[in-house]
C-alpha cells in the first residue's frame, strides 16, 4: 500500500534554496527522505545549506534568470540523482518600484524570475516526469496573486501569472501523472519580505489582519508542501493553496 506523505527516494528540484521560502522547502524534504538538488546562484550560501541538511543534497550554482541556460540547468540537475521527480519553483523577487517608477528593467527581471523560469525550467523538466508517469511541479504564487499592495505592480502581476500558468500547467500535463499546484504563502519572515518585518509596527498590523493572529513561520508550510508533493494529492491539481492564516478570508 503507498504510504499517503511519502517521498522517500523521490528527487526534489528546488529553486531559491539558498535562503528563504526555498531553503526551508529543500530542507524540509530532505529530511523526509527526498534526493534534494538545490539551484541558486549564490555559491557560499548554498554550500551553507548542504552543510546543515541532513539527507541526500546536491547543489547547483546557477542563474536562473539566464533563459539560454535553463536546458543546461535542467541537464546539470539531473546528473546528482536521476531526473527530477519533483520541481519546486521558490526562486523569486521582489523590486517594490512604486507604480510610477517601474523601470523596463526591473519589470523584466521581476516577471522573468518569476514567471518565465518556472515555465521554462517545468517545460524542460516534464519530458523525464512524463517517461515516468509521475510528477510534481509546485510553484509558489502569493498574496499578490489576488491582492493589489503598495509598490508591487510587477511582482504582482508576475504572481498573477504564476496562478493561471500553475492551472494551464495542470490542463497540459496532469493526463501523463504530473500535477502542478502552487503554494501561496501570507506573510512569511525571508529576505524578500525583510522591509516588512524591519517595521514591527508594521508587522503587528499585518498579523492582525489574519484570522489566526499572526504572521507565517517557515514550518507552517511544510505540511501542505508534503501533501502537495505526496501522493496523498494524486487527484488535486490546477490548485493554488493560500498558506497565510486566513489573511484572505477576511
Amino acid at each position: 500500500m503507498t504510504e499517503l506523505f511519502d517521498v522517500t527516494g523521490k528527487v526534489a528540484c528546488v529553486t531559491g534554496a539558498s535562503s528563504g521560502l526555498g531553503r526551508s522547502a529543500a530542507t524540509f524534504l530532505a529530511s523526509k527522505g527526498a534526493r534534494v538538488v538545490g539551484i541558486a546562484r549564490r555559491a557560499e550560501l548554498l554550500e551553507a545549506w548542504r552543510s546543515e541538511t541532513t539527507g541526500d543534497t546536491a547543489s547547483l550554482v546557477a542563474d536562473l534568470s539566464d533563459r539560454s541556460a535553463i536546458e543546461n540547468i535542467a541537464t546539470e540537475a539531473a546528473k546528482p540523482f536521476g531526473a527530477p521527480d519533483i520541481l519546486i519553483n521558490a526562486a523569486g523577487l521582489n523590486t517594490r518600484e512604486p507604480a510610477d517608477s517601474v523601470t523596463a528593467e526591473g519589470w523584466d527581471r521581476t516577471l522573468t524570475l518569476n514567471l518565465s523560469v518556472p515555465f521554462f525550467l517545468a517545460q524542460a523538466l516534464v519530458g523525464a516526469m512524463k517517461e515516468k508517469g509521475w510528477g510534481r511541479i509546485i510553484n509558489f504564487a502569493s498574496l499578490q496573486s489576488r491582492r493589489a499592495f503598495p509598490n508591487g505592480i510587477s511582482y504582482g502581476a508576475s504572481k498573477g501569472g504564476v496562478e493561471q500558468m500553475t492551472r494551464a500547467m495542470a490542463e497540459a500535463w496532469s493526463s501523463h501523472g504530473i500535477t502542478s499546484n502552487a503554494l501561496a504563502p501570507g506573510f512569511f519572515k525571508t529576505e524578500l519580505t525583510g522591509p516588512v518585518f524591519d517595521n514591527p509596527a508594521l508587522s503587528r498590523q499585518i498579523a492582525k489582519q489574519t484570522c489566526i493572529g499572526r504572521n507565517g513561520e517557515a514550518d507552517d508550510l511544510n505540511g501542505p508542501l508534503l501533501f502537495l508533493c505526496s501522493p496523498a494529492s494524486d487527484y488535486v491539481t490546477g490548485q493554488i493553496l493560500f498558506v497565510d492564516g486566513g489573511y484572505t478570508a477576511k
